[in-house]
């Protein structure tokens, strides 16, 4: 019987839509399976609304008026980027719980339907460790929290990586006593050692507790308050809040989907398991995205879709580079990233060369009266080609992408060095990093020429 569809996809997120795109592109028939909210993470729960209010959030303004104000936000970017574009491109979104039933069809809400390609894209949930007492006690996630119309007036989040930090410091300017417990030795454990150090310095600054080497050993409710119970550096500790903010990282959506009928294989850690190409262990099935446990990023997850799409539909061949891949923590001061820390250069047996240059070598920060920050680079020792970059600042996610550059196309420090950069923005910052490499940039003028 032929297929009633050229790719069937699960999901309805960034990875999901940008594979029903290039699909139609190529004239294909094409069906996604949402049991949700069609948009996703991104758009529902994720980077939209939580930038939405981390843009407006302030003590002078009262939280229900910023969430209604979110929601307004969050329900025109879903219609208008996702259920209108699905209209205009010609692709069906069938509501309902998508199971594989053998390696070659699945069911939509019972119902059975089949195709050529099938792409998994159906993202991830925020992960609630196994904390004794937790799930008593209730305890707010990255999804939640959203949702809160009255801040707490003390607040205990545990994990201090990038949904942590940028809710934390959300509540900090509602007028939250935020304290932030990290059971790595420092808050951010995946970013140069710079970033964490200067972030742990500006949230104490701000008024915020961060402890890290935390063992949560339990969680109980008392009335309307939690306690929360804690080892550090051998002694135990209790923290009594109103709230508690679990964000402790994210796991794969791949529950009650029928993975094992249809012969896909998982990691450890629970995600599907794919190749170079995205490829799963079903020759019939691709997997974009959060749940294959790649980066979690909206445009990872878009890339991913459609490359997966290309190579299902067209066998392209295409294969997944991550190399330049930018990552931003919208904290205040912001936290831009792209390519290798100088750890992980290291660890890759590259011999590298790195610089440092303070935001109070930045024209921009000293104009603005706040030089909390810093830009490194990394780059290769004998070439002098960018590896990686890191920037602690203001409009941080947007010098970020000169970096992208940099690294994508192998330019070197020189090469940045010796680049237009205009005057008075962060940008500069950029370019006066590489000229670190070969001189005094405190001995420049004002323009660094």
């Amino acid at each position: 019987m032929r297929p009633e569809y050229d790719l069937a996809v699960i999901g309805s997120g960034a990875a999901a839509f940008a594979a029903a795109i290039a699909a139609s592109d190529l004239g294909k028939r094409v069906v996604l399976a949402e049991s949700n909210q069609v948009g996703g993470t991104c758009v529902n729960v994720g980077c939209i609304p939580s930038k939405a209010l981390l843009a407006t959030a302030s003590r002078s303004i009262e939280l229900s008026t910023i969430v209604d104000a979110k929601n307004r936000l969050v329900d025109q970017m879903r219609t208008e980027k996702y259920i209108d574009l699905a209209r205009a491109y010609g692709f069906e979104i069938l509501r309902g719980h998508a199971e594989f039933v053998n390696g070659e069809s699945v069911t939509v809400g019972g119902e059975p339907i089949s195709a050529h390609a099938y792409l998994i894209a159906s993202g991830a949930s925020p992960a609630v460790p196994a904390i004794d007492g937790l799930q008593g006690a209730g305890y707010l996630t990255s999804t939640s929290a959203l949702a809160v119309r009255t801040p707490p007036r003390e607040l205990a989040v545990i994990g201090a990586n990038a949904v942590g930090l940028e809710l934390g410091q959300l509540f900090m300017k509602l007028g939250s006593k935020v304290t932030f417990l990290e059971a790595m030795p420092r808050i951010t454990p995946l970013e140069e050692l710079e970033v964490s150090a200067v972030m742990g310095s500006i949230l104490e600054e701000d008024g915020a507790t961060v402890l890290t080497g935390v063992k949560i050993e339990s969680v109980r409710r008392y009335g309307d308050r939690r306690r929360v119970s804690f080892e550090r550096r051998g002694g135990r500790n209790e923290l009594s809040v109103d709230e508690v903010l679990v964000a402790t990282g994210r796991r794969p959506n791949t529950l009650e989907m029928g993975l094992d009928k249809a012969g896909i294989e998982l990691t450890e850690r629970g995600a599907i398991s794919v190749d170079e190409r995205l490829g799963t262990s079903n020759p019939r099935v691709w997997a974009a995205g959060d749940v294959t446990g790649h980066p979690q990023f909206v445009y990872v997850a878009a890339y991913e879709g459609n490359l997966a799409a290309r190579n299902a539909l067209e066998g392209a061949d295409l294969k997944v580079d991550l190399a330049a891949m930018p990552r931003i923590i919208f904290t205040t001061p912001t936290v831009a990233a792209a390519g290798l820390t100088d750890g992980q250069a290291n660890a890759q047996g590259i011999r590298c060369a790195c610089r440092v240059l303070p935001l109070s070598a930045v024209p921009r920060a000293l104009v603005n009266r706040d030089t909390r920050g810093f830009v490194k680079i990394v780059a290769e020792r004998s070439s002098g080609r960018i590896l990686g970059a890191t920037a602690v600042a203001d409009g941080a996610g947007d010098v970020i992408q000169a970096a992208v550059y940099a690294i994508r196309f192998g330019l070197t420090t020189d090469q940045v060095a010796a680049t237009w950069s205009p005057y008075l923005t962060f940008a500069e910052g950029f370019k006066l990093a590489a000229q670190t490499f070969k001189r005094d940039v405190s001995k420049l003028s004002c323009c660094a020429a």
